[in-house]
């Protein structure tokens, strides 16, 4: 695990290994949530970018005779 100090400016530097791991850039985009009590930070993605992204999802999914 790797440990992060936060600055008096409230900035953090993202290790270069998880940077690389990720394919985090200098200027990249990234939303900051906190979730049950932990930040995560999440790239944010043009819709461009995401198009395609459930290619092959399985859309075959029981449904309820009176809501077809």
């Amino acid at each position: 695990m790797t440990t992060v100090t936060v600055s008096s400016k409230y900035q953090i530097v993202i290790p270069r290994a998880i940077r690389e791991s990720l394919g985090i850039r200098g200027g990249m985009r990234l939303h900051a949530l906190e979730f049950r009590g932990r930040l995560e930070l999440v790239p944010v993605k043009s819709a461009r970018d995401a198009r395609g992204f459930l290619r092959g999802i399985d859309t075959t999914v029981p449904r309820d005779k009176d809501k077809i």
